[in-house]
């Protein structure tokens, strides 16, 4: 394999190859094939799993990360990514984003249309795996390249359904913050459209988030779009919201 742009090779490093084929080899050790079976049928798209719970993921990445983290770059990241992103199992896939993300503070720009080849080629297949890699690891990228706001609302528009659910979640932990409400609302709308589950319970995933911030916007921004907006994606959005609200809500903005 030749080495990937940015990830220097040192004496003693761990290479992003090594990482790759550890974390293969911790996953497999651990794998459950029952486990593996139930989580595969949970999902309506094809997805093959090793079986192993989020935990022992997580305390893999944990592991890694504290072996590597004085070496590494997100470049190495990046490269890691590459490699596990190719593999078919959920969990080598979510363990190379979870790795990712600890190098969230030092993320370079290239990060942006690498991200997008990713989603679109259909290397992050399930939502489960966007929601593992967008939420932390693009949602910081916005936040320390605010420029790229702009163009990550073209992704609602992709016609591949992955880098359209990314262009929304990507925003879930930055929904509350005032200066990304504006962009939330405008990429919202734009998929009011789209007729794909997964994308309306993400939008009204993230239309709930950023109702725990200001819940008057949210509500007055449900009345004035209503009929636009798909009941899959209202019912999402007001989970927050009292009963009472809830059940006002729904009659308001139905189809007329």
């Amino acid at each position: 394999m030749l080495p990937q742009k940015g990830a220097v090779s040192r004496p003693g490093k761990l290479s992003p190859a090594d990482v790759a084929r550890e974390i293969r080899q911790a996953l497999a050790a651990k794998a459950d094939p029952v486990r593996a079976r139930g989580a595969e049928r949970y999902f309506k798209e094809a997805i093959k799993c090793y079986g192993v719970a989020a935990p022992a993921v997580h305390a893999l990445v944990a592991d890694l990360y504290a072996r590597v983290k004085g070496d590494w770059t997100a470049d190495d990241a990046i490269a890691l990514c590459d490699i596990l992103f190719d593999e078919p199992e959920h969990e080598a896939k979510a363990a190379a984003a979870l790795i990712l993300a600890r190098f969230k503070k030092t993320f370079p720009p290239r990060l942006f249309a690498k991200a997008q080849g990713w989603l679109a080629s259909d290397r992050l297949p399930t939502w489960a795996a966007v929601d593992v890699f967008c939420p932390d690891s693009m949602g910081a990228f916005l936040e320390s390249h605010p420029a790229y706001v702009g163009k990550i609302k073209t992704w609602a528009v992709h016609p591949n359904r992955w880098v359209k659910r990314a262009s929304l979640v990507s925003f879930i932990k930055l929904a509350r913050k005032p200066e990304f409400q504006s962009a939330v609302y405008e990429i919202s709308a734009s998929v009011f459209g789209v007729d794909d589950d997964l994308i309306q319970k993400a939008n009204g995933w993230l239309l709930r988030e950023a109702g725990k911030a200001d819940p008057a916007r949210l509500e007055r921004f449900l009345l004035s779009r209503g009929p636009d907006i798909p009941r899959t994606t209202v019912r999402y959005a007001i989970e927050r919201f009292p009963a009472a609200k809830r059940l006002s809500l729904l009659a308001k903005t139905k189809q007329r």
